[in-house]
């Protein structure tokens, strides 16, 4: 199985690598177009800033293929917000892949969410063998409210949408490769989709 991360200088690579070396694969970091599009299985990470890694796909024409892929593709924490219409940080406009708007928790609570928080609602083979409410790793100061692609639900000041599908399109909020045994049954399922 070809396993492709994403690579455009705004991912948390080096714990994704591990998990999946870990479940017994092999994982090829890349910006090419070719390479990413002849791949079993897409992971879109990311860490950071909406726009800053916005401009970063742009540059590396990645907006215009993403939205394009067949194959199984999972974002991770800013990967699954950017895969979203647009992001109240920075002003984004996302990759539309998701048909919700990423905004900001208010200052009633402390931002980013930081730390284990639970999942429910769960509703995709993303989560087979995953019991309701298991805790798994966040840190994040933007979210995509509650709507039709919800596939998890976590509760930060309020319930939000901490799992998305769409077709071939999966995206997580929270870090599988950061939160332990749980996590990694996730990308395991994700690679047997």
């Amino acid at each position: 199985m070809k396993i492709v991360i994403i690579n455009y200088g705004a991912g948390n690579i080096q714990s994704i690598m591990f998990a999946i070396e870990r479940l017994g694969y092999k994982a090829v970091l890349s910006s090419n177009s070719e390479e990413i599009k002849a791949a079993d299985k897409v992971i879109f990470p990311g860490v950071g800033e909406a726009s800053s890694a916005m401009k970063k796909l742009i540059e590396s024409g990645l907006d215009t293929l993403i939205p394009t892929l067949k194959q199984p593709v999972l974002g991770i924490c800013l990967g699954m917000q950017l895969m979203c219409k647009s992001s109240e940080e920075g002003n984004t406009k996302g990759l539309s892949i998701f048909d919700v708007d990423v905004v900001k928790f208010t200052n009633k609570v402390k931002v980013p969410q930081m730390g284990w928080n639970q999942i429910y609602h769960l509703k995709s083979p993303l989560f087979d063998g995953i019991s309701e409410k298991e805790y798994m790793y966040l840190v994040h100061s933007f979210y995509a409210p509650l709507c039709n692609e919800a596939i998890a639900t976590t509760n930060y000041e309020l319930e939000y949408a901490s799992a998305l599908q769409k077709n071939n399109f999966y995206g997580t909020q929270f870090h599988p490769e950061k939160s332990s045994a749980i996590g990694e049954q996730i990308l395991a399922n994700f690679l047997k989709l």
